[in-house]
């Protein structure tokens, strides 16, 4: 091996260094890209070449070269945002997302998303945000995750009112005054209490529940309607309509012995104004029988009117969910991550996006929680560079840089020497 043979170990040594130098100032130049992984440089030395003497073989280096590329994966700090769509990963996960003409799934942890003209769930290149959606029961499908994506001129229909709780005390103190009157209630009931129906139209419907005490431990209910809001076909001849009626028994102590779940009268509740016929409401009574003064404590119902589309949210466990200016809120996605058994050998696709490989492995896809990570909302996931020891790596690598150039002008200066002597 000679003098010629060592430039290019200097060289290689140059060279080496030089990449390394790139990957740092790269992870410098990234120190503040949301969610950017920081690399760092493994070195390692060219076959070595034999040489005889007289010990026997010996082994002489020939360089240095890049061995690999190492992709820091630690995790990074978070910073709080205003941005209600701005979301971080404290774990091992990656948001999938995918480019909109192309069905190939990406991967990344820069989590500064926002939503589109058309209502898409995008990050910052325009890449799709992917999760899985409720049925309309409200139910997670199990299927492959799809783009998210929200109408923001969207409504929802009126629900009609189907389910009915009451929470009442009656007043163990009242007296006997039965049996109801529909024709004279307010004198045949002990209390009463007012709550409202919606149709499937969406309107307003007020019906009353009369509680009547028939013994010192039984109550009977009645609701009613007023009949000039029924068809015809239902109405009853006087001022209201009874729609309901039952029996509440209470122990000696006040609780709620039997009557605590009934309906409404079958095919009773059809409305003049041409909205669909409520087969029936089932009732709930959560009710008590105290010797203290009767009240509604609360009473809870299922039914709304139509609304608008006013905002999106999303929740911690990644649930993207729109409210409606009715008050209801519908769940429409749930975001999901992706865990690799080597994220290290993810490849990098620029705009913070990775795709796997064969040295990655499958993507391993579910929601968040123990396995894959846990989602913060109103925060971004900060750049894990480490400033200052990116720049002890500079002062390093500039240190073998300028080494290496040196073993080359010497060996320079030494091939000038050899021929030299031939002068």
């Amino acid at each position: 091996m000679g003098l010629s043979s060592t430039l290019y170990t200097g060289i290689s040594g140059l060279r080496s260094n030089a990449e390394a130098m790139s990957v740092t100032g790269n992870n410098i130049s990234n120190s503040n890209t949301v969610g950017f992984k920081s690399s760092s440089t493994v070195f390692s030395d060219l076959l070595s070449a034999s040489v005889s003497s007289s010990s026997g073989s010996s082994q002489v280096g020939r360089g240095s070269q890049i061995s690999t590329i190492k992709t820091n994966f630690t995790q990074g700090s978070f910073q709080d945002t205003i941005n209600s769509t701005d979301l971080a990963v404290d774990g091992d996960g990656f948001f999938m997302v995918s480019a909109a003409t192309s069905d190939e799934i990406n991967y990344t942890r820069n989590g500064s998303f926002g939503f589109d003209k058309n209502g898409y769930f995008i990050n910052a290149e325009g890449y799709r945000v992917q999760g899985r959606g409720f049925d309309p029961y409200g139910q997670l499908i199990g299927d492959d995750p799809t783009d998210i994506r929200i109408d923001v001129n969207s409504q929802i229909p009126a629900r009609q009112t189907s389910t009915l709780t009451l929470t009442t005390n009656l007043d163990e103190g009242s007296s006997i005054v039965g049996p109801f009157d529909i024709d004279d209630p307010s004198t045949t009931s002990n209390y009463s209490t007012s709550t409202q129906l919606y149709d499937s139209l969406g309107n307003i419907h007020v019906a009353t529940t009369y509680f009547t005490k028939t013994s010192s431990q039984q109550w009977e209910w009645h609701m009613t309607v007023n009949s000039s809001e029924l068809d015809s076909s239902v109405a009853g001849s006087g001022a209201l309509t009874e729609v309901g009626s039952g029996s509440l028994t209470f122990d000696s102590v006040g609780n709620l012995l039997t009557g605590g779940s009934s309906s409404t009268t079958a095919n009773t509740l059809v409305w003049n104004n041409g909205s669909s016929v409520v087969p029936q409401i089932d009732m709930t009574f959560d009710t008590t029988q105290f010797n203290k003064k009767s009240s509604i404590i609360s009473q809870d119902q299922d039914g709304y009117p139509p609304g608008e589309f006013v905002k999106v949210s999303i929740t911690d466990n990644g649930t993207v969910t729109t409210s409606y200016s009715n008050g209801e809120d519908i769940d429409v996605a749930m975001l999901t991550l992706a865990t690799f058994a080597n994220s290290a050998g993810l490849n990098k696709e620029g705009g913070s996006i990775y795709s796997s490989t064969a040295r990655s492995g499958e993507p391993s896809i579910g929601i968040a929680g123990d396995s894959q990570g846990y989602i913060y909302t109103n925060r971004l996931e900060l750049s894990n560079v480490d400033l200052a020891q990116e720049f002890v790596n500079l002062i390093t690598i500039q240190n073998g840089y300028s080494a290496s150039s040196k073993v080359i002008t010497t060996t320079d200066e030494m091939l000038q020497e050899l021929i030299n002597l031939v002068r």
